[in-house]
């Protein structure tokens, strides 16, 4: 009546689910109840590394959630081997195994198989010496086959629902492909899906620039040792070696691995995928777990064809990006035109506004440039242009920008500056102008500038180029080849300007 008890709960935890945590708690549940253990675990088998894991225990010591075991090695694993139950009815008369726990004093344990195959092992402790009588052995053994039945059920249900979430995932990021251009928001999007259909702590994107990679997106729990935009060495550790063999790499031990370079605290296991577009690498897609041991190479596929995605999804980015920043570019000089300008200034301003920074425009001209045209050619002019253009370019700072008007007129901005430092910076580009040697032009070339900034010389987009203009033509009316700062607001609305 025992086994046949035994073999109906057995059947039970099969049938009424297929959640595979379920399903292991209820064969624990069924194994201690039925045999008066203190401790029972179930290991399953990672074919990846050939070790045992435990997955799932009952009563066992603290330390023990996490054990792995080498097929072969110990009482579990040589009892995997062999495929056969194995029995130390007491380990103070046995020295050929370790117990599991301190207190374990007999132990049996039972691998789990499906058609000849082992699938895990079903390990029983007892604090009582000779615990497990032949009966009980023989009845372990029967239960077993029913656990290892529910458990492949359970996985292969796992399996599928797994696999339809991760097809779920690559359909999702490449549609946001088609409707996202912006690199950083597409890979935050992607982050966020992979994360949870593929069951990982961390996602991350890094992108190549230069001999760095940038944290350029990343979604998950664990703890970031880099700040979001930070650089790693596109050569260093797990990810480096994916760059350099193209390929994917798995490390389920990071924390043993010295060349392991750790982005995230926590880290107990990583894959690396490479982001290659048209032979093209462009970065590497990361995947962090807080376990050891978490990764497996049937994830490889299907992680590599959201990285194909991904990667694609960035070249085409790339590509509008650039052909947007051509649309910014004047044909003539290289540098940014009037409507780059027009998009520019409407941010600084606002930024000025938003934390009380100072910025500047610049409104410069080429004085009598028309003449220069007459006198010596437009080719001879185009160059003036564009040398002139060189000029303003080498020396301002990265943030600043410089753009070509119209005809012979720059606007400049300045980000993050103050009146006295705006005035400088016109007159030394004024300076610097004025003493270099244009080829092919017997006399020099001088620029008039006008300077106004933000509070000071107006608040919107209108009144700072209204009030640089005026500027501008103060020092035109001062003789040419000199630098003016705009009147203050009240100054400007006194006499009439600018209402």
């Amino acid at each position: 009546m025992q086994k046949i008890a035994i073999l109906y709960d057995a059947s039970q935890a099969v049938l009424s689910t297929f959640d595979l945590d379920e399903v292991l708690q209820r064969i624990l549940v069924i194994a201690r109840d039925y045999f008066h253990l203190q401790n029972v675990a179930i290991l399953l088998l990672d074919k990846d590394t050939d070790q045992l894991c435990t997955r799932s225990q009952i009563g066992g010591e603290k330390g023990f959630d996490d054990v792995r075991v080498s097929i072969g090695t110990g009482l579990i694993g040589a009892a995997a081997q062999k495929k056969r139950p194995l029995y130390v009815p007491d380990f103070t008369k046995d020295s050929r195994y370790k117990p599991w726990g301190k207190k374990t004093r007999s132990e049996l344990a039972i691998p789990l198989m499906v058609r000849d195959e082992v699938v895990g092992v079903l390990d029983c402790q007892s604090e009582n010496p000779d615990h497990f009588d032949s009966e009980t052995v023989d009845l372990l053994t029967l239960f077993s086959t029913q656990a290892s039945m529910a458990l492949q059920n359970a996985r292969l249900y796992s399996l599928e629902r797994r696999r339809a979430s991760q097809l779920e995932a690559i359909n999702t990021v490449a549609r946001e492909t088609t409707v996202v251009l912006d690199v950083k928001e597409l890979l935050a999007k992607a982050c966020e899906k992979i994360r949870p259909a593929f069951e990982v702590s961390h996602v991350s994107m890094l992108v190549k620039e230069d001999q760095d990679l940038v944290l350029q997106a990343h979604h998950g729990d664990l703890t970031l040792r880099i700040p979001e935009g930070g650089k790693v060495s596109a050569e260093a550790g797990l990810w480096g070696r994916a760059l350099r063999e193209s390929k994917t790499v798995i490390e389920n031990e990071v924390k043993t691995d010295p060349d392991c370079v750790s982005i995230y605290l926590e880290s107990g296991s990583r894959m690396c995928i490479p982001l290659v577009s048209f032979g093209q690498t462009l970065g590497v897609l990361v995947l962090d777990s807080i376990r050891p041991g978490s990764f497996s190479v049937s994830d490889i596929q299907s992680l590599e064809s959201v990285a194909d995605i991904c990667a694609t999804a960035i070249q085409n980015a790339h590509y509008v990006e650039r052909v947007k920043h051509l649309a910014y570019l004047d044909g003539l000089t290289g540098i940014f035109n009037r409507r780059y300008f027009e998009l520019r200034i409407e941010e600084e301003v606002e930024r000025s506004r938003r934390f009380s920074s100072g910025m500047a425009v610049i409104m410069v001209d080429i004085d009598q440039f028309k003449r220069l045209n007459d006198e010596f050619g437009h080719l001879l002019g185009d160059e003036v242009l564009r040398q002139v253009s060189s000029i303003f370019s080498q020396q301002l700072r990265k943030i600043d920008v410089v753009c070509r008007y119209g005809g012979e007129e720059f606007a400049i901005l300045l980000s993050q500056t103050s009146q006295q430092h705006a005035l400088g910076v016109a007159e030394k580009l004024r300076r610097m102008v004025d003493s270099w040697q244009f080829p092919g032009v017997p006399r020099s070339v001088t620029i008039s500038a006008g300077v106004a900034t933000c509070p000071d010389h107006g608040s919107t987009r209108e009144e700072l180029v209204k009030a640089a203009d005026a500027g501008l033509y103060a020092a035109k009316q001062a003789g040419r080849n000199c630098v003016r700062e705009a009147s203050s607001i009240e100054q400007r609305r006194a006499l009439g300007i600018g209402r």
